[in-house]
């Protein structure tokens, strides 16, 4: 519950602002892709203001997205190979333990039948 409510209270302002940006940057401006020649119609952008500011924003999270998650690809390994032994362990303390209980039920049988 609190949860959302932070969500509301960033993201509410966050749109707001962003609408107000889309609405006063309507105006295109032109990017140029070629250094040498800024004016070639070739290599350049004729877009609103605003959605270059947003594909620029879209670029910088998908690009952080991917850095961050390549930067953890050993963490997630190690988890995984954590999992894996974790998983070994218990297979091997089932069998283990199913040991145990048929050397008491065999030990148990043994001594009803002494007595």
């Amino acid at each position: 519950m609190i949860l959302r409510f932070v969500k509301l209270i960033i993201l509410v302002p966050v749109a707001i602002v962003l609408i107000l940006l889309s609405v006063a940057n309507r105006h295109s401006v032109t990017l140029a892709l070629n250094p040498f020649r800024p004016e070639d119609q070739v290599l350049s952008l004729s877009l609103p203001l605003f959605v270059l500011v947003f594909i620029a924003l879209i670029s910088g999270v998908v690009i952080g997205s991917l850095a961050t998650w390549f930067a953890q690809g050993r963490y997630r390994k190690q988890a995984r190979d954590e999992a894996h032994e974790a998983r070994k362990w218990r297979e091997e303390a089932g069998k283990q333990r199913t040991k145990v209980e048929e050397a008491t039920t065999r030990t148990l049988l043994t001594a009803s039948k002494q007595s």
